[in-house]
């Protein structure tokens, strides 16, 4: 029996990504809320921010190129390009940004990565060989 390679399924990933990352976004807040004057937030909690990004970046690669709608593979990049350069707007002040906007781009990548499952995946290698 073979088991399937973690490329095969790049909109799952994407998606637990998306969404662990939105949890870790809702999470933040309330961490901070919980631990006013008692201890501050651990170190590896902001490194999670590039972590999900990076397995994003995996997925959306690899569902890129198995999508069979070109629309989809642009909104599946616009989705992380806005969620990366909030994240490091985030980490490097550049700009003025309300801290729920990080929200927009996450729940976009789990929904096109959903979608893109379900409705635009190629059934066999011709199909995404003739795109």
């Amino acid at each position: 029996m073979q088991t399937p390679r973690l490329s095969q399924k790049p909109n799952l990933i994407g998606a637990w990504a998306s969404a662990l990352c939105l949890i870790h976004c809702l999470t933040t807040p309330l961490l901070y809320i919980v631990q006013v004057g008692l201890v501050s937030h651990p170190k590896w909690w902001g490194v999670l921010d590039i972590l999900f990004l990076f397995i994003s970046l995996f997925a959306i690669y690899h569902s890129s190129k198995t999508t069979t709608k070109n629309w989809m593979r642009f909104a599946l990049w616009i989705s992380w390009s806005l969620l990366a350069l909030i994240v490091m707007n985030e980490k490097l002040s550049l700009f003025p940004l309300v801290e729920e906007a990080i929200y927009i781009p996450s729940i976009a990548l789990i929904f096109f990565h959903l979608l893109n499952r379900k409705y635009c995946q190629c059934q066999d290698e011709e199909c995404c060989s003739h795109k």
